[in-house]
């Protein structure tokens, strides 16, 4: 789906609402910490769970946790330790947007994400 050409708010908040969930996958990097800038040769990555990370804006500013998962539909973050209390006493995870979080260690089990990673670290040197 192509991105609007509009600065119209409206019609940008339409298109991500409407984005299609591969779209979507695109739209939840979060900015890498310093050291993995200098290892990898970039400045963001896709989060993926079990990814750790720190919380950079909001109430929860400062907190660091693992990323226990990664909702699509709703473009949010669930992190360990990010938790609010219901009015029935019970604590929920409380979903974070990507942009608001900074990866501080990467989960590099997953095949793709290594090849992704060595590919753009090739090109960086």
């Amino acid at each position: 789906m192509k991105r609007p050409s509009s600065k119209k708010k409206r019609k940008q908040h339409k298109w991500i609402a409407c984005a299609p969930l591969h779209s979507r996958q695109g739209m939840m990097h979060s900015m890498l910490s310093d050291e993995l800038k200098k290892k990898y040769g970039r400045n963001c990555i896709q989060v993926r769970k079990g990814d750790m990370i720190k919380v950079l804006r909001g109430s929860f500013r400062g907190v660091s946790g693992q990323v226990t998962g990664v909702n699509l539909k709703s473009l949010r973050v669930y992190v360990q330790g990010v938790t609010i209390k219901k009015a029935d006493g019970t604590e929920v995870e409380r979903p974070v947007h990507p942009s608001n979080l900074m990866i501080t260690e990467l989960f590099e089990e997953d095949k793709r994400r290594r090849e992704v990673l060595t590919r753009n670290s090739k090109e960086a040197e």
